[in-house]
């Protein structure tokens, strides 16, 4: 007989909870969606503003890579995404000749777009019920802002890797997102999609955690399991009222 058994809510205790944390991206809205058409916002700002790179950077995907290799390169920038983004467009200006101070009114136009987010559909009412019943913190390791969102009045706070300096799965970032709702790290039910970012993370930190798993994948974390499993977060809601 199998051992892998998938995760189950029977641990769950709503009694302990006096706030949240959520994580944003792939939480309360796809974030790859949202990449791509900001990196094709990206490339025709460049073929208008720095006509060179645009060539050198013209396949599909270039950019992207770009940004990757950077990331390998500088550990420095992990935490940093903005920064990150900024200093990979600013490398690829200067290797196809054009002028490196684009680099900032390149990115804000990246930026800009990449707060336009598709929420998915549960993501606006369990905001709302969520923030009604708990001080509820953003918890996150990308530079999506709550505010240019448009959340910003459902959150109690909003920490991100970038401002904090380390992101998750370190338990700091978690007993932050603890402190700045004003109670003990396993007061806190976290939310999020990743099993290793969210679920090992906060775990880790001593929170209770509910894993948001919308493409029903298995488990492979055992014998550690988040206290919940759910498909959506309206369905975690129902849980915990």
């Amino acid at each position: 007989m199998s051992t892998d058994q998938p995760a189950t809510p029977l641990t769950l205790d709503p009694t302990r909870i006096r706030a949240i944390s959520i994580d944003l991206d792939d939480t309360l809205w796809p974030i790859w969606p949202t990449i791509e058409r900001a990196e094709r916002v990206l490339a025709q700002w460049l073929i208008d503003y720095a006509p060179a790179t645009a060539r050198l950077y013209a396949t599909p995907g270039a950019l992207r890579e770009a940004r990757n290799h950077l990331q390998s390169t500088r550990p420095d920038l992990s935490s940093d995404l903005s920064a990150l983004r900024r200093e990979s467009i600013r490398h690829v200006l200067l290797q196809a000749g054009d002028d490196p101070e684009l680099a900032e009114p390149a990115f804000d136009v990246f930026f800009d777009e990449r707060q336009r987010v598709q929420l998915f559909e549960d993501a606006m009412p369990a905001l709302e019920w969520l923030s009604t019943r708990y001080p509820v913190v953003a918890l996150s390791n990308g530079n999506a802002d709550v505010h240019r969102v448009g959340l910003g009045h459902h959150f109690h706070a909003s920490l991100s890797a970038r401002e904090f300096g380390v992101g998750k799965p370190d338990p700091r970032i978690f007993h932050a997102a603890a402190g700045a709702a004003g109670v003990l790290a396993g007061e806190v039910l976290h939310i999020g999609d990743d099993p290793h970012l969210d679920v090992l993370g906060g775990l880790g930190a001593g929170m209770q955690v509910a894993w948001v798993n919308r493409a029903g994948a298995a488990w492979e974390h055992a014998p550690l399991h988040p206290h919940t499993t759910v498909a959506d977060l309206m369905a975690l809601c129902q849980q915990l009222g």
